[in-house]
């Protein structure tokens, strides 16, 4: 799977969540990139943003889209990586809140 395709797979997910994916193409892509690195990596796509620790169980929460992404949107109007963002800024490329961190710090380790 390129990065497009994973993109173009996670927008019709978000879409169905009333999310969208970032204006920023190239964050995007980045991301995407990240994403699938980690896959290879680790067998999963957890969030390029977060240390993970190469347990699936243990990383379950930040398996994308992780367990976080909607209080983060919610709150901010975007996720921790503000790869995912509300209606409200879907067509906002400059639109990167500081999101604060949910997952707690031990759980990486």
């Amino acid at each position: 799977m390129t990065p497009e395709q994973l993109l173009d797979c996670l927008a019709k997910s978000a879409a169905t969540k009333g999310y969208y994916l970032h204006a920023d193409r190239e964050h995007c892509l980045g991301t995407a990139e990240s994403l699938l690195a980690n896959k290879e990596r680790y067998g999963y796509m957890c969030c390029p943003c977060r240390l993970a620790c190469a347990d699936k169980q243990q990383d379950s929460d930040i398996i994308c889209p992780c367990v976080y992404r909607d209080d983060d949107i919610a709150e901010y109007g975007a996720c921790f990586c503000s790869f995912y963002v509300s209606g409200e800024h879907k067509d906002d490329p400059d639109f990167f809140p500081d999101v604060e961190e949910r997952r707690d710090p031990s759980r990486g380790l």
